[in-house]
């Protein structure tokens, strides 16, 4: 019989533990650095001066403004293992001019904001939500976790995004951030990209911090900035988002252009959990969606366009 030595498991958990804070720290000063780079002198009432040679403010200035010493805040932006309270990061995020996304981001980030682990890429959903999905048709409608995974769609859903409801997905992945980025210009319905792919990135950025270290994730982003240079840049912003109701224009093979109001609600059943919404923004969207759900031998042939959310 084999006698199997416990007395390391701790050791790993606390290797595991400490990597986590560090990559945590790390994200932090990142996330600091790019904040401060966005204000400028002049946006809080600083002279502009002829010899800056980044631009935003320097240290000492958000220090100054802060009300924190010079030495402390360096010390929090290259990541080292220092205290923050939150009166003080109340400071530096008025100083940074971070709205209450960012600033949640910021707390989490510096560990003063309980991190709910859930690296499920598919929570447990009753199943009642398909239901209520299929009751919802002809509007389209999803429920996506906070990595933009697909779980549960209905027909109208199905019929507008079979590229993404379907096995032939971008690398088997149902998966809409995957999607907005590797699937080819010439291929993707994605028509509003310059306004809303940033605003992704940008939610995507948000629920990040809540996850930052967890292997699903980091791998997840990992191969996603190898895969598309374009999410890679976005991704190096620091941007943060929060979700809200977007409009979205699609182009599809078979009936051609479509806009949408996409909204999206919380489940609280499955915190990290949404449903998505889309609802046509005139009588016409509303046609030719329902000429999509009432032919669905003909879109069973479309080729490959993808859903976004």
């Amino acid at each position: 019989m084999t006698v199997l030595d416990t007395r390391t498991e701790p050791a790993a958990a606390t290797a595991s533990a400490a990597a986590s804070r560090d990559q945590r720290r790390s994200e932090l000063a990142n996330f600091l650095k790019a904040c401060r780079a966005r204000v400028s002198p002049e946006a809080v009432g600083l002279p502009a001066g002829a010899r800056r040679r980044t631009p935003g403010l320097r240290r000492e200035e958000v220090a100054q403004l802060a009300g924190v010493g010079v030495t402390w805040y360096t010390w929090l932006e290259q990541g080292r293992p220092i205290n923050a309270s939150e009166q003080v990061l109340e400071a530096v995020a008025r100083t940074l001019r971070l709205d209450s996304t960012e600033r949640e981001h910021l707390f989490r980030l510096a560990g003063l904001t309980p991190s709910r682990r859930d690296d499920m890429p598919c929570p447990i959903l009753d199943p009642v939500s398909q239901v209520i999905l299929d009751e919802l048709s002809p509007l389209p409608a999803a429920i996506c976790n906070s990595r933009y995974d697909l779980l549960r769609f209905n027909g109208a859903y199905d019929a507008l995004f079979p590229g993404a409801t379907r096995p032939s997905a971008p690398q088997g992945r149902r998966n809409s951030m995957w999607c907005a980025f590797t699937v080819p210009a010439c291929c993707n319905p994605f028509l509003n990209r310059d306004e809303e792919l940033p605003r992704m990135v940008g939610v995507l950025r948000g629920a990040y911090g809540r996850h930052v270290g967890e292997p699903a994730w980091e791998e997840y982003i990992r191969d996603l900035a190898a895969a598309s240079p374009e999410f890679r840049e976005l991704w190096a912003r620091q941007e943060v988002a929060p979700p809200r109701t977007s409009r979205k224009v699609f182009r599809h093979a078979l009936v051609g252009e479509m806009c949408f109001q996409a909204s999206y609600l919380t489940i609280p059943a499955a915190p990290e959990a949404y449903l998505v919404i889309y609802t046509p923004e005139s009588p016409r969207d509303r046609e030719l969606v329902e000429q999509l759900v009432a032919n669905p031998s003909a879109r069973a042939t479309d080729p490959g366009h993808v859903h976004i959310r």
